[in-house]
Order: C-alpha cells, then sequence, then structure tokens
C-alpha cells in the first residue's frame, strides 16, 4: 500500500468557516497575533489570551468537517495516509482521518505552564485559576510563535517515506511547516492545491489551481 503524505493548513478548514490564522492585515479576528500567539503576549496578558482561545474553542464546536476532509478520510480505503497538519482543529478527525500529526498544536487540549508533557484534553473555557495536578496554571496547547515545533522532526522521517505528496491549503510561507517538501524524495510525485498558488506545476509537481473542495475532487481523479 503506497504512503500518501499530505500537509495542510489554514485553507481546508476555511471552507468549513474557521477563519485563516493570518489574514494579510496581520490580524487574527481583530488581535496582533503578537499578542495572542507569543509567550511574551500571554506572560503580559494571560487572561486576553486565555479568552481569545475560548472564543477559537467555541467557534470550533460550531463548525464541521467539509467535504475535502471527508475526501481525504476516504483514501485510507486504498493508501497508507498520514496527514500533517498546520491547523489547530479537529476537523480531519472528525471527519475520521486516523493518522494526523499537528504541527501547531491542538485548541481541544491545555498544558502545564511548567510541563510541556502534562497535556490534557479541554473542550470547554479555559480560565485563570484553572491548573495542573501539580498546581500550574494551565495554557492552550498550541505552539506559539518563538516557540520549539515538537513534532517537526517525526514529521520529517514521515516525509521521507512519502510515495505520494499532497500539498493542501497551506501557502507553504510559514517555517518549519514549509521546509517538509525539502525532505521528500526527488522521485516522489507532489501534488499542491491552493487557489493562489506560491509555486508553479513542473515535471514533478502538478499544481491543482483551486479550493480545497474543489481540488480534492481533481486530485481524486488524478490518481485513478
Amino acid at each position: 500500500m503506497k504512503h500518501l503524505v499530505v500537509l495542510t493548513g489554514a485553507g481546508i478548514s476555511a471552507e468549513s468557516g474557521i477563519k485563516t490564522f493570518r489574514d494579510a492585515d496581520g490580524l487574527w479576528e481583530g488581535h496582533d497575533v503578537m499578542e495572542v500567539a507569543t509567550p511574551q503576549g500571554f506572560a503580559k496578558n494571560p487572561k486576553l489570551v486565555l479568552e481569545f482561545y475560548n472564543q477559537r474553542r467555541k467557534q470550533l464546536h460550531e463548525v464541521q468537517p467539509n467535504s475535502a476532509h471527508y475526501d481525504l478520510a476516504a483514501l485510507e480505503n486504498d493508501y497508507k495516509v498520514t496527514i500533517i497538519t498546520q491547523n489547530v482543529d479537529d476537523l480531519h478527525e472528525r471527519a475520521g482521518s486516523t493518522n494526523v500529526i499537528h504541527l501547531h498544536g491542538e485548541l481541544l487540549k491545555v498544558k502545564s505552564t511548567k510541563n510541556e508533557h502534562d497535556i490534557q484534553s479541554w473542550s470547554g473555557n479555559l480560565n485563570l485559576g484553572d491548573v495542573c495536578k501539580k498546581g500550574h496554571q494551565l495554557r492552550p496547547h498550541i505552539v506559539w510563535f518563538g516557540e520549539d515545533v515538537p513534532m517537526i522532526e517525526q514529521s520529517i522521517n514521515i516525509c521521507q517515506s512519502a510515495d505520494i505528496l499532497l500539498i493542501i491549503g497551506t501557502s507553504m510561507q510559514v517555517y518549519p511547516a514549509a521546509g517538509l517538501m525539502n525532505y521528500v524524495s526527488s522521485k516522489t510525485p507532489v501534488y499542491f492545491i491552493d487557489p493562489k498558488p506560491a509555486i508553479k506545476s513542473t515535471n514533478r509537481i502538478t499544481v491543482i489551481t483551486d479550493t480545497a473542495t474543489n481540488g480534492m475532487k481533481t486530485f481524486k481523479t488524478v490518481l485513478k
């Protein structure tokens, strides 16, 4: 069974109604990303940061996976599929994908501010005073700007084993995620789905200039 590795980003969740992480103006839901997505922002105003993610969590409960999520999950019938996502939502899992790596963390999990390995599921609001078993404040299980990306080494190893690489809904501009494509064998075919692709088709790369939902339908026909 061939190994299909899929790199996904905000574009695949946008069609479900989730706002992209960073719009052209550098704001996320009206906030400067440096205020709500950095350790410094959390240290300066933890209440603001916790409330920001409470709203993101609430929004996540109100949306559903779209056809692109379901199409990816269905590919597990014919391929070994590993999804490496920059998204912090759980839409891939809800659609049925069983092997998902979250590079930038997960919105429905929290962790101790003193022990990054002390992680637990969390579906409701997270407030000041919510602590881990050892009494330390909990924070969103999100990889903020300036923090290490714990899953990057595992993701590199996975990309090295890819028979097919599919990139969908990501501009491939945010590092280190954008560098993962460089670890795929030079003989591995690459498919890139994006309405405004940042790369061009070559002998090896097939660019599908379309949305995630429409692009996945095209990709499925190409695989046959």
